[in-house]
């Protein structure tokens, strides 16, 4: 009796139902075990049809590795800046970004950054994406942080700046909370750094600055 395992036989799908369901599946892989998990088996014996079927729509393994860290870490940066309100002003508005960026809900995603920060050295494409995302996140959040600076009339930030220093913060308390080394009070963290970034004395915005 033959008794060689084979993928489940999968539906019929139209190609672009396909090919979403694949990059669906390969999303969902990554949450649960991280970018570095996803090969061409794994996504088709998660997705439930052969390698073959995945290669045929993603021949090239870096490019939707790159692709999957995109839609994932847009999908956290549209939820968290959409939902930003400046209400209570620019220093509590900010304390409840970072605070909300912090409070451990979104530990599978800071794995994502953290892995695709090593992996991008060797896999171009996805070093590519990780610089063009981190420059979304920057220019975003320089975005909220000007529109709730123009409505408050007691403090005032520069965007740019206070951007980087609240980015280099979450991301670097992101990755440290991954080894669960972080402090036990992150809130009293979050109103430090914000205070850090409040009322900063003009001088050559950050944009000029970088290389």
């Amino acid at each position: 009796m033959n008794t060689t395992s084979r993928a489940p036989a999968s539906r019929r799908m139209p190609p672009e139902e396909r090919e979403r369901s694949i990059v669906e599946g390969a999303v969902e892989l990554a949450l649960a075990n991280g970018i570095d998990a996803l090969t061409v088996r794994a996504i088709a014996a998660h997705v439930g049809v052969t390698p073959a079927l995945v290669a045929h729509y993603r021949p090239v393994m870096d490019s939707l590795v790159a692709e999957v860290f995109g839609a994932i870490v847009a999908a956290e940066r549209n939820e968290v800046l959409d939902d930003f309100s400046p209400a209570g002003g620019l220093r509590a508005s900010l304390q409840r970004l970072v605070e909300s960026l912090l409070d451990g809900s979104r530990d599978d995603v800071a794995l994502i950054w953290v892995q695709a920060w090593s992996l991008g050295v060797r896999n171009a494409l996805l070093g590519e994406r990780v610089r063009a995302e981190m420059d979304l996140w920057q220019s975003r959040l320089e975005e909220v942080i000007a529109g709730a600076a123009s409505e408050d009339p007691d403090d005032s930030a520069d965007p740019a700046f206070a951007a980087w220093m609240l980015l280099a913060m979450v991301d670097g308390m992101s990755a440290h909370s991954l080894v669960k080394w972080a402090p036990h009070d992150r809130a009293d963290l979050a109103r430090r750094t914000v205070s850090a970034v409040i009322d900063r004395p003009s001088s050559t915005p950050i944009s000029e600055e970088r290389p």
